[in-house]
C-alpha cells in the first residue's frame, strides 16, 4: 500500500508541476448531489494530494488498532520464547556442570515455555535426570523420547548407557543394534556392536562391522587393515585344534591372509606355522617363521622356530638358531636369540658377545635372567646372584612362550583375543593378556643354591679328614689348631671319619642392597 501511495503522490507532484510550469492554470468542475466545486487544475491536484495522503494516514491507524490484539500475543509469545530458550540454556549448563537439581528446575521452566522446541526440552529432562542421579527418570525419559523419529538416536545412545551402568550388557547391545541400524555412520553405535561382537567372539560379524566402517570412513584405512588381519588370525586360532580338516584349512588360509596383511603381526604367523608343522610341512613352517623374521622379529617366532624339529643335537639346534637371526642381525631379539643358541652349546664367551649391544638399554628381568644363565654357565656363580639380584628388581617383559608352562604362545581366550584386536587395531600393540593381568608364570630367573661355593680349604679339611692347617692370628702372635684334631700316632682310617659338626662353617646368604 505504501508503494502505492508513493506512486499516486509523484504522479500528482508531477503534474502540479507540469501546470506549473505551461502557466495555464486550467479549471476543474466537480457535481455531486448539490455539490458544484469549480477550481482550477492545479488547486485540484493538490487537493487529491492532500486527501489521498489524510486518508492513507487513516487507514493505517485504523489497520494498526485493528492489528493490537494480535500484536500484543506477538509479543507474548515472543517474551516466551525469549524465556524458554533462556531455561533451555541455563538447564543444559547445569546438566552439563552437574548440577542436577537446578537442571530439573530449568527443564520443568522451559516445559511451560517452550512450544516450539519439545525435543529439546525432553533431552534436556532425560540429561537433568541423569545429572541428579535419578536412572529411573532418565531411562522414563529416554524412552519417552523413542516415540518421536528425530530423538530416536539420541534415546538408544541413552538407554545404553543406562544399560550398561545396571550391568545389563543384552539390552546395551540391542539398544546399539538399534541405533547401528538407524544410523551406520554414527561411530559410537559402530563400536559399541563391535565391541559386542568381540566379547562374544564372533569374528565373522566384526570382518564385516570393520569392512562397513573402512567404506563409511569411520575409521582410517591403517586401523582398519591391522584390525582385519587381527580378526582373520582370531578366527584362525579358534579352528586351529579343530578335529575336522576342512575347519583346520580355513583356519591355515585365515592365518595366511593375516600374515599377508599385516607381516608385523606374530600370533599370524605362528598359528600358520603351527598348522603346517601340524600337517608335516616343517619347511614351510620354517619359510613363513623366517619371512616374519625379516620383517619384525619376534620371541614366539624363533619359539616356535625351535621347536619344529625335534630329533637334532644340541650344536644342530644352535645353528638353525643362528640362521634364523642372521636374516635380521642388528634386531634386538636377533642379539638375545643368538646369545639363546650360544647356550645351547656351552659358549658363555659368544652369549655374551651376542649381548653387549644391549648394555646401553634399560635392564629388563628376561635380559638379567639371560645375563644369570651365561653366567652359570661360565662357571661364575658370584656374577648369576648378582644379576638375579638386579632382576628382581627389573621391569618384566612377556613371556611369549606362555606364561603357563603347558601353554603355547598365544594360547589365548575368546577374551583375550578380544583385548588384543582392539589393541592392535587402535595403536598397533601387541597385547599379552594374561601378561598384563599379572598371572603367575615361569620365572625369567634361573635358580640358584642358597649359600655360596665353599672355597675355603679348612672346610674341604675338616670335610675329609685332611690335616687340619693353622691359622695365623697376628694380633697373638700364636697359632690356633682345632680342638678335634687327630693324634699324630693314629692309625689311617679306611673310611674318612664323619666331620665334627662344630668344624663347618655354612657361609650365609649375601646381604641385599638396600632399596
Amino acid at each position: 500500500m505504501i508503494r502505492a501511495l508513493i506512486v499516486v503522490l509523484a504522479a500528482l507532484a508531477i503534474l502540479v508541476i507540469v501546470i506549473a510550469l505551461t502557466g495555464e492554470a486550467g479549471s476543474v468542475e466537480l457535481v455531486w448531489l448539490r455539490w458544484d466545486v469549480r477550481t482550477t487544475a492545479a488547486a485540484a491536484a493538490l487537493f487529491a494530494m492532500l486527501f489521498t495522503l489524510v486518508a492513507s494516514v487513516l487507514w493505517r491507524g485504523l489497520i494498526w488498532l485493528a492489528e493490537t490484539p494480535r500484536r500484543a500475543a506477538r509479543a507474548r509469545a515472543e517474551a516466551r520464547r525469549r524465556q524458554g530458550a533462556d531455561a533451555l540454556t541455563h538447564g543444559f549448563l547445569a546438566a552439563a556442570g552437574g548440577d542436577g537439581a537446578e537442571a530439573r528446575r530449568q527443564a520443568q521452566r522451559a516445559a511451560g515455555l517452550v512450544d516450539d522446541t519439545p525435543a529439546l526440552v525432553r533431552l534436556l529432562s532425560a540429561q537433568a535426570a541423569e545429572a541428579a542421579g535419578d536412572g529411573d527418570a532418565a531411562k522414563a525419559a529416554y524412552a519417552a523420547m523413542l516415540g518421536f523419529p528425530e530423538l530416536r538416536m539420541v534415546a538408544h545412545r541413552g538407554l545404553m548407557q543406562a544399560a550398561l551402568a545396571e550391568g545389563d550388557e543384552a539390552g546395551a547391545q540391542r539398544h546399539a543394534e538399534a541405533a547401528y541400524g538407524l544410523a551406520r555412520t554414527a561411530p559410537w553405535a559402530w563400536r559399541a556392536v563391535l565391541e559386542a561382537k568381540l566379547a562374544a567372539g564372533d569374528w565373522d560379524a566384526g570382518l564385516v562391522l570393520m569392512r562397513g566402517a573402512a567404506e563409511r570412513k569411520i575409521v582410517s584405512p591403517l586401523v582398519a587393515e591391522r584390525a582385519r588381519a587381527a580378526l582373520l588370525a582370531a578366527r584362525a586360532a579358534a579352528g586351529e585344534h579343530d578335529l575336522d580338516d576342512r575347519a583346520r584349512a580355513a583356519a591355515l588360509d585365515d592365518a595366511l591372509a593375516a600374515a599377508k596383511l599385516r607381516p608385523d603381526f606374530p600370533p599370524a604367523v605362528v598359528i600358520a606355522a603351527r598348522l603346517f608343522a601340524a600337517d608335516g610341512r616343517a619347511a614351510r613352517a620354517a619359510l613363513a617363521l623366517e619371512a616374519a623374521w625379516r620383517v619384525a622379529p619376534h620371541p614366539a617366532l624363533w619359539l616356535v622356530y625351535r621347536d619344529l624339529r625335534t630329533d637334532e643335537t644340541p650344536r644342530e639346534r644352535a645353528g638353525r638358531l643362528a640362521s634364523l637371526a642372521a636374516f635380521n642381525p642388528t634386531a634386538r631379539e636377533s642379539r638375545i636369540l643368538g646369545a639363546e643358541q650360544s647356550l645351547v652349546i656351552g659358549d658363555a664367551d659368544a652369549a655374551r658377545a651376542a649381548l653387549a649391544s644391549l648394555e646401553g638399554e634399560p635392564l629388563t628381568r628376561r635380559v638379567a635372567g639371560l645375563r644369570a644363565r651365561i653366567a652359570i654357565a661360565a662357571g661364575d656363580r658370584d656374577e648369576a646372584r648378582a644379576w638375579i639380584a638386579r632382576g628382581a628388581e627389573a621391569a618384566h617383559e612377556p613371556d611369549w612362550s606362555d606364561l603357563a608352562p603347558d601353554g603355547g604362545a598365544f594360547a589365548y581366550t575368546t577374551a583375550d583375543w578380544a583385548r588384543v584386536v582392539a589393541a592392535y587395531a587402535e595403536r598397533g600393540e601387541l597385547a599379552h593378556p594374561r601378561f598384563e593381568r599379572g598371572e603367575r608364570g615361569v620365572s625369567d630367573l634361573p635358580d640358584l643354591p642358597g649359600a655360596y661355593a665353599e672355597s675355603s680349604r679348612f672346610i674341604p679339611a675338616a670335610e675329609t679328614g685332611a690335616p687340619p692347617f693353622a691359622v695365623d692370628d697376628g694380633d697373638f702372635g700364636h697359632t690356633l689348631a682345632p680342638e678335634a684334631a687327630d693324634p699324630p700316632d693314629t692309625p689311617p682310617s679306611a673310611t674318612p671319619p664323619p666331620a665334627p659338626t662344630s668344624s663347618r662353617r655354612v657361609l650365609g646368604r649375601r646381604s641385599k642392597p638396600a632399596r
